[in-house]
């Protein structure tokens, strides 16, 4: 069978099982996070939820229509890229590098991705681009795993473009490709939770503690624009100066590891 090779071909044959990847995963991600934290606060972990606020009916709302918002834009660049690999201008990898060079992959996937996640970020919150890119995101003030993809057009492309790059410069299998964008989903329902999901201690851990947790986030949420940028790692955010000074406290102020000051409580209410 022959391909089409236009774009509207392309979108044609290919829009529909596109959207339904894109929204599907989303969908199953934010309702397993989403559906573990109702089973939590219903537990003795309810304690660790950071915020005292709620979230309302209407930002569970706004925020999946912004999100199925986000997945057309997907849908869209997707669609670019088989144009682009069907014309000769990026490479399709069939096959495998084996087990180890998959895991290799996935992991360099991930690095690169949080690079690119930081610093597309904190430069959506310089004043000339806040406005048009990022604010949009931020009127989730009480994060839910249904803000994950909760962003305006620009900010939407932006993050969409990732993808592509990567794939212009490196050949990457479809298992690759796949693996990546389940983990990538799950991260970003688990970093919009509201409830810390982290093991008490994780923050202050000499390993651990490179790795982002929900209160990580959160805390960029409830007000907090300077600080706390990454995506997966705490790395970019601790290199640069820019995690907040009382995250580790929060953090343990949240999983009962052991008060935190008033002033905090405060900030995280």
């Amino acid at each position: 069978m022959e391909h089409a090779t236009t774009f509207l071909g392309i979108a044609q044959e290919k829009a529909l099982h596109v959207f339904a990847f894109d929204f599907g995963r989303y969908a199953i991600a934010a309702s397993l996070i989403a559906g573990l934290v109702w089973i939590l606060k219903r537990t003795p972990w309810r304690t660790r939820q950071i915020q005292k606020r709620t979230a309302t009916a209407s930002d569970f709302r706004r925020e999946f229509l912004a999100s199925a918002r986000t997945v057309l834009v997907y849908v869209v660049v997707s669609i670019l890229v088989i144009w682009a690999i069907r014309h000769g201008y990026m490479r399709e990898m069939e096959g495998s590098y084996g087990l180890a060079g998959n895991l290799g992959m996935i992991v360099a996937i991930i690095v690169a991705h949080d690079a690119y996640f930081y610093w597309s970020h904190r430069a959506m919150h310089h004043p000339r681009l806040f406005k048009h890119f990022h604010r949009f995101h931020h009127r989730t003030i009480t994060p839910t795993a249904w803000a994950a993809y909760s962003f305006a057009l620009p900010e939407a492309f932006v993050m969409a473009l990732f993808m592509p790059a990567w794939l212009y410069f490196v050949p990457t299998p479809g298992i690759v490709v796949f693996t990546f964008l389940i983990i990538m989903i799950l991260r970003n329902c688990m970093g919009h939770a509201g409830l810390e999901l982290h093991a008490r201690g994780w923050a202050s851990h000499p390993i651990l503690k490179w790795i982002s947790t929900t209160t990580h986030h959160d805390l960029h949420h409830a007000g907090s624009f300077n600080h706390n940028f990454g995506f997966y790692f705490t790395f970019w955010d601790k290199v640069m100066g820019t995690e907040h000074p009382d995250y580790v406290a929060v953090y343990d102020r949240v999983t009962g590891t052991k008060p935190a000051p008033k002033s905090l409580v405060a900030e995280v209410a």
